[in-house]
């Protein structure tokens, strides 16, 4: 459960609280019974590499991504329409 961050906004009382994803939010001080605000912190996510493709987290030596979509191959015979099957 994630910890939430509050503030009174009469007193200046701050204090943390572990609460669930569907918890209300707190409103009231427990100090002064003055209206809380809830204090929002920056999110530590941390993006590797020059850009932000499959390729830049992942070893060169176990990567066997192309850079271009995959063409079907001239060689593969084409597939016969399966209504034709179907009728005869």
């Amino acid at each position: 459960m994630p910890t939430y961050a509050y503030a009174c906004k009469d007193c200046d009382h701050a204090f943390d609280i572990v609460q669930s994803f569907s918890d209300s939010s707190l409103t009231e001080c427990p100090e002064c019974k003055g209206a809380l605000r809830k204090k929002f912190n920056s999110v530590g996510v941390v993006f590797k590499g020059s850009g932000f493709y499959r390729t830049d987290s992942r070893d060169a030596k176990g990567s066997t991504v192309s850079a271009s979509p995959a063409a079907p191959s001239a060689a593969a015979p084409a597939a016969a329409p399966a209504t034709a099957a179907a009728t005869s």
